[in-house]
């Protein structure tokens, strides 16, 4: 029977599948994680650092408690790797959120240690494990 027709060829490709989906899945809860955390300390400097106030404040918080929330949703049930790979997307999504929100201009060894960062991220979290 040809593989793409065997049976066990069928269960890899839905395994695949799973994964990629799975994967798919950490990516964008990262993401989310990403925009309330980064975003909750925006909130919070903006309304400390530029005299903005309480409401500033107070919208950073619930923000930051929203990425722990976040976090808890990753399909890893790991929190050392999970909180350890997220690390990796904070210090990205930082440099990302400052050209986003503050204009900020990043030279070649912020986009290169920003791009390190992520591929350690990578390895943490979608390394083969032989599960």
């Amino acid at each position: 029977m040809p593989e793409g027709l065997s049976f066990r060829g069928c269960r890899r490709g839905r395994r695949d599948t799973i994964r990629r989906v799975s994967v798919l899945k950490s990516l964008v809860l990262f993401v989310l994680a990403a925009v309330f955390e980064i975003g909750g300390a925006w909130l919070v400097w903006q309304g400390v650092r530029e005299h903005k106030g309480w409401i500033w404040i107070g919208a950073g918080i619930i923000a930051l408690g929203l990425y722990g929330f976040a976090a808890t949703l990753q399909p890893d049930g790991e929190f050392g790797r999970v909180l350890a790979a997220y690390g990796g997307v904070f210090v990205a999504g930082s440099i990302a959120w400052g050209v986003v929100a503050d204009g900020y201009r990043p030279d070649r060894y912020d986009v290169t240690g920003a791009l390190i960062c992520l591929a350690g991220m990578a390895v943490i979290m979608y390394a083969p494990r032989g599960r």
